[in-house]
């Protein structure tokens, strides 16, 4: 298991790599000059020499190379810089946006879990009744709803029925866990029917893929407890593409919810995304694009870990 653990860490170093080359030049190709952006905001017209001189203060005037090495050795001391556009420490810029980014995504996680996995195994226990009929609508009506648009309509919802809008400010939970789950729920519940939609489908076929195996008759013609076949033979077996999709669509969260996150009022990662690439602002885009690509692969990486405790064939390999 330690060789295991091991290969799959080392894995991660030349698909960093991959992404850090890729999106640094990426950005030096995509048009626009933060530079001209900047001073295009305070008049129509600036003098080369003003130009040069932002340029030179930024480092852009310095060899692409130098630039690109200059920046992997500042991640390699997990120093990311500051912000081309505040000025600011990106570390501190994205501190505060991912600690309520990454509290969503848990909550939207927990809601979708606790909604898929029953659903999708009552749907395959019950294949071809109304049960099955009615968890299979509840899930296509999930996938056909954008998370935003219900998002507006739990918003619209609680002020017409329940003269009641929930708070538009954000607070941390440290601050007042009240408040900041009387915030956070209602983009959680939106997102998280919308997540438990596609892992409701996942865990059905899969379910249905495992029960008609031959070790489920076998552990049945024994006289095994139905609920023990389920729950230590069927069930575990059939988590590993679940496993995979909850996990993908975790990672996902972290910095994908721009239109959502709008719609209830959160400064995540999703809206500094928007204006990090808005702004030209090479720095703090790489540094988000370095994180949420970090976050895949670690949530991978957990995956993998968790194929191996649930299938013993992985970790012997």
């Amino acid at each position: 298991m330690g060789k295991y653990i091991v290969k799959r860490v080392l894995l991660m170093i030349p698909t960093l790599l991959g992404v850090a080359v890729i999106i640094f030049f990426l950005m030096r190709i995509v048009p626009g000059d933060i530079v001209e952006l900047r001073f295009a905001g305070e008049s129509a017209y600036a003098q080369k020499e003003n130009l040069d001189k932002e340029r030179a203060r930024l480092g852009l005037d310095k060899p692409i190379w130098h630039q690109f090495l200059s920046w992997m050795g500042g991640i390699v001391r997990l120093d990311f810089g500051t912000s081309m556009w505040t000025g600011a420490p990106i570390t501190e810029e994205i501190r505060l946006r991912f600690v309520l980014s990454l509290q969503l995504a848990i909550m939207a996680t927990i809601v979708a879990v606790a909604l898929a996995i029953p659903l999708g195994v009552i749907a395959a226990l019950r294949q071809d009744t109304w049960v099955d009929y009615a968890v299979r609508i509840l899930s296509i009506a999930g996938l056909a709803m954008p998370s935003f648009w219900l998002g507006i309509v739990f918003i619209l919802g609680l002020l017409i029925v329940f003269k009641w809008l929930p708070p538009m400010v954000y607070t941390p939970f440290w601050t007042d866990p009240v408040q900041n789950l009387a915030q956070l729920i209602w983009p959680a519940l939106a997102v998280g029917y919308r997540y438990s939609a596609v892992a409701t489908r996942m865990t059905r076929s899969a379910m249905l893929e495992v029960l008609r195996e031959d070790y489920i008759r076998t552990a049945r013609a024994k006289g095994l407890w139905e609920k023990l076949i389920l729950s230590r033979h069927a069930l575990k077996n059939a988590m590993l593409p679940v496993l995979t999709v909850i996990a993908l669509e975790f990672a996902f969260l972290i910095g994908g919810l721009v239109v959502t996150e709008q719609v209830f009022n959160l400064n995540g990662l999703g809206m500094l995304f928007v204006e990090s690439v808005a702004h030209r602002d090479y720095t703090l885009t790489q540094a988000l694009v370095m994180l949420v690509a970090f976050s895949f692969i670690f949530v991978n990486f957990l995956v993998d870990l968790a194929y191996a405790w649930l299938d013993p064939r992985i970790r012997f390999r």
